[in-house]
């Protein structure tokens, strides 16, 4: 009875012994089937750029293979953005794109194989801002000032003189100054109206 329970003992020992031994080897292994990822796009998903890019670069997690590298540019208006086939260098693949493309949403979508056989595929989109737009709205323009308003003045005060005032202080009607000429035969007619008082006033006194 003893020894046929040693020999049960002994046979589940062994059945326990060997996934004990084999568990580190499965933790080992466990990287080796993590999935690919994408891990750096230019442009960026989301981005806002200010023209056109001249090439669509993905960076992914393990190396890539040319043979199944496939990248797609999509423009505003359907149209493809390519301008030709995809290029792989170690882990990062390269979209070349065609020039004078449209502002607008542009999609990047991509379906690659790493170098351990393992695929990824997925999408992003970015946005190309338009240049002509901003032109457009330019700087903004200052007002020019307002002249200075008029200062209140009192009930029965006398408005402002605009006219040209002539050499003696005096406004013309018109606001247009007198002529010189008529200035100086005013003045020589009222110095002989001053002479011939004088001399009316000698005579009277002698005739007296």
């Amino acid at each position: 009875m003893h020894a046929v329970n040693r020999r049960a003992a002994r046979v589940a020992a062994r059945c326990l012994v060997v996934p004990l031994a084999a568990a580190p080897l499965l933790y080992a292994a466990q990287p080796a089937f993590a999935h690919t990822e994408l891990v750096a796009g230019s442009p960026a998903e989301s981005a806002s750029e200010s023209r056109p890019p001249r090439s669509i670069e993905l960076t992914f997690s393990d190396e890539m293979t040319s043979r199944y590298a496939k990248v797609a540019l999509t423009a505003p208006d359907g149209g493809q953005g390519a301008a030709g086939p995809p290029q792989v260098t170690g882990r990062t693949v390269t979209l070349p794109v065609k020039p004078g493309l449209p502002a607008g949403s542009y999609t990047v979508g991509y379906r690659v194989v790493s170098a351990d056989g393992h695929p990824v595929a997925g999408s992003y989109r970015f946005t190309v801002e338009d240049e002509d737009e901003d032109a457009a709205a330019g700087p903004a323009t200052t007002p020019a000032p307002r002249a200075a308003p008029d200062p209140p003045r009192t009930p029965g005060e006398d408005p402002p003189q605009t006219g040209a005032t002539s050499p003696t202080g005096a406004a013309s009607p018109t606001g247009v100054p007198a002529p010189p000429v008529l200035v100086g035969g005013l003045l020589l007619l009222g110095a002989a109206g001053a002479s011939a008082a004088v001399v009316r006033r000698r005579r009277a006194r002698h005739g007296s």
